[in-house]
């Protein structure tokens, strides 16, 4: 059974006026549920993380600040949003579900959250709307329990996976792969075991095509026992800040082709939503829908 964390959280944790980028984290479910993609029983609600394993990816001090929302100013105006106790919840939620989705992985092969892919947070920052960092705290998380020996995280957002990248830059059993929008957000941007920054305007037929001759060898090359997926939707020519050119058929055509990588070598797979800043909901909503159709698709 395809296993999906959910919480009313995800969405509303900010006030009444400024929900507009959380909308589509309740959206997401409405409509899997509206189609008959899924039930109910699809759906799990995480707990929240503890605070040892958030300290397996991220600095004591930082954590203590998030968590006290004693965060200054200028480090909550780099988040993006005023921090609050609903905020700090919302990510420590999303962490958790993300490792109860590990373990649906283990099971059934894929397992994914609505929301994370939080790609921005480092190890003593917070950024882009990110303030924990879901995957990283999930894969250090496998290593820990020794539930995984060698981890890929295979980060498809058109932005960069900054925070990723410096939390594992020492590590060698996670390897970093983002593929991303060479000119877009962060401005400063970190070093990943593999980066392949795109050109603005970027086709259907050359996202595919470099992403095909790349994935299978660093599987060969790395043979992971995990891999995190960041299945952004910010890579759609429609979206107002992702400068590439993708369409849905071909945002599908992606998720396709990196289910079916850790299909073959079966490998089980976490996928988190990452972003998406399409104008219209809709295009963001069904985008992101495609993802987890085609998982269900392919595995159930």
């Amino acid at each position: 059974m395809l296993k999906i964390a959910y919480h009313p959280i995800y969405a509303h944790p900010l006030p009444e006026g400024h929900r507009f980028p959380m909308l589509k984290y309740e959206l997401i479910p409405q409509q899997l549920l509206h189609e008959g993609v899924i039930t109910s029983d699809n759906l799990f609600s995480p707990d929240a993380v503890d605070e040892a394993t958030i300290l397996l990816s991220h600095q004591k001090d930082y954590w203590e600040q998030l968590r006290d929302l004693t965060l200054s100013a200028k480090e909550q105006r780099r988040i993006g949003f005023p921090l609050s106790a609903r905020l700090v919840e919302r990510e420590v939620r999303i962490a958790k579900g993300t490792i109860d989705g590990c373990y649906f992985a283990f099971e059934h092969g894929v397992a994914f959250n609505v929301a994370g892919g939080t790609h921005h947070a480092g190890s003593n920052w917070g950024e882009g709307f990110c303030m924990l960092n879901d995957q990283a705290i999930a894969a250090n998380y496998l290593l820990a329990e020794k539930l995984a020996t060698s981890v890929l995280i295979v980060d498809l957002d058109v932005h960069q996976g900054n925070g990723t990248a410096q939390i594992f830059e020492n590590e060698s059993r996670v390897f970093t792969f983002s593929m991303h929008g060479a000119n877009n957000f962060p401005s400063r941007k970190e070093k990943s075991d593999l980066d392949l920054p795109l050109p603005d305007g970027t086709s259907d037929d050359q996202f595919l095509s470099l992403l095909k001759n790349t994935l299978p060898q660093l599987i060969e090359q790395q043979k992971p026992d995990f891999i995190f997926y960041l299945a952004g939707v910010d890579v759609l020519e429609s979206d107002k800040l992702g400068k590439l050119a993708l369409s849905k058929e071909a945002c599908k055509a992606r998720d396709r082709f990196v289910f079916e990588q850790c299909m073959q070598n079966r490998i089980p797979v976490q996928v988190s939503m990452g972003g998406g800043y399409s104008p219209q909901i809709k295009d963001i909503v069904e985008a992101h829908c495609n993802t987890f159709k085609v998982a269900d698709e392919l595995y159930f």
